[in-house]
C-alpha cells in the first residue's frame, strides 16, 4: 500500500481508490460523522450552478458529489482517474457522463467549462500545482473554481484532538467499515501533510487563478477555496 511519504505514485494511488470504491461513500459518511453531506451542500452553494452551465467535477469518484449539479440543471461531467470508482458510479448513476482522466492531463479542450470543482481530491494529485493549472486551462474566462479539501483546524487545542483522531481513531474505524482499511492510513497521513489555508490560496494564485479566497468549515477541518479564471 502506498503511503503519503512515498510521493503519491499515481499508479499506487489509483489502485488504492479502486480497492475502496465499493464502500467508499459509506465509509466517508461514517468517518466524517455525517459532516460530508453538509460539506457537499456547501460546495454546491459555492459553485452556484445555473441551468445549462457546464461543470467539471474532478475527482468525482462514484458521482455522489456530481448528482446535485445535474439536479440543478447543469451539465456535469464527473471525472476521476480510478476506473474502479467510475464503474461503481456508472452502476448507480448511469445517466451521468463519467469520464476517466488524469488531473494533470485533463481530456478536455481549453475553456470548456463554466465551473470546475474538486472535493477531497487535490491532495491526491501527484502535482497539485499542475492540476490547478489544468483546471484553469479548461475553464472559460470569468469561470470559477471551487476546491473543497481537508485543512488545518484554526483552534490549537482542537487541532491536537483532531490529529489524534486521524492517526489513532480513524484506522480502527476504517477497519470496521471499509473494503480496504489500509488506504485510510494513507489518507490520514496525506491530510496531516497538506498545506494550510493561506498556503493553498497561494498555490491557487500561482496556478493563474484570480482573487483566491477561502472559508473554513467545521472549525477548519475542511476549507472551501474559491477563485475566478
Amino acid at each position: 500500500m502506498a503511503r503519503a511519504e512515498l510521493d503519491k505514485q499515481p499508479n499506487d494511488v489509483r489502485r488504492m481508490f479502486d480497492a475502496v470504491a465499493k464502500r467508499y461513500d459509506v465509509t466517508n459518511d461514517v468517518l466524517s460523522l455525517g459532516q460530508d453531506r453538509r460539506w457537499r451542500r456547501d460546495v454546491i452553494a459555492a459553485v452556484a450552478p445555473l441551468p445549462g452551465e457546464r461543470v467539471l467535477d474532478l475527482a468525482a469518484g462514484t458521482g455522489t458529489s456530481s448528482q446535485p449539479f445535474a439536479d440543478a440543471g447543469a451539465t456535469v461531467v464527473p471525472c476521476d482517474f480510478s476506473l474502479g470508482m467510475l464503474r461503481v458510479g456508472k452502476q448507480h448513476r448511469p445517466h451521468l457522463a463519467f469520464t476517466a482522466g488524469d488531473g494533470t492531463r485533463l481530456p478536455f479542450a481549453d475553456a470548456t467549462f463554466d465551473a470546475v470543482t474538486i472535493s477531497f481530491g487535490l491532495r491526491n494529485i501527484v502535482d497539485p500545482l499542475a492540476g490547478l493549472r489544468e483546471m484553469r486551462r479548461v475553464t472559460r474566462p470569468g469561470g470559477r473554481l471551487v476546491v473543497c479539501e481537508f485543512s488545518h483546524p484554526t483552534w490549537a487545542p482542537f487541532r491536537t484532538v483532531y490529529d489524534e483522531y486521524l492517526m489513532r481513531a480513524l484506522p480502527p474505524v476504517a477497519r470496521a467499515v471499509s473494503s480496504s482499511p489500509d488506504a485510510y492510513v494513507y489518507l490520514a497521513e496525506s491530510i496531516r501533510a497538506w498545506p494550510d489555508q493561506p498556503a493553498l490560496a497561494d498555490l491557487v494564485a500561482r496556478a493563474g487563478w484570480q482573487r483566491p479566497e477561502w472559508r473554513n468549515l467545521s472549525g477548519g477541518i475542511v476549507a472551501l477555496h474559491r477563485a475566478t479564471a
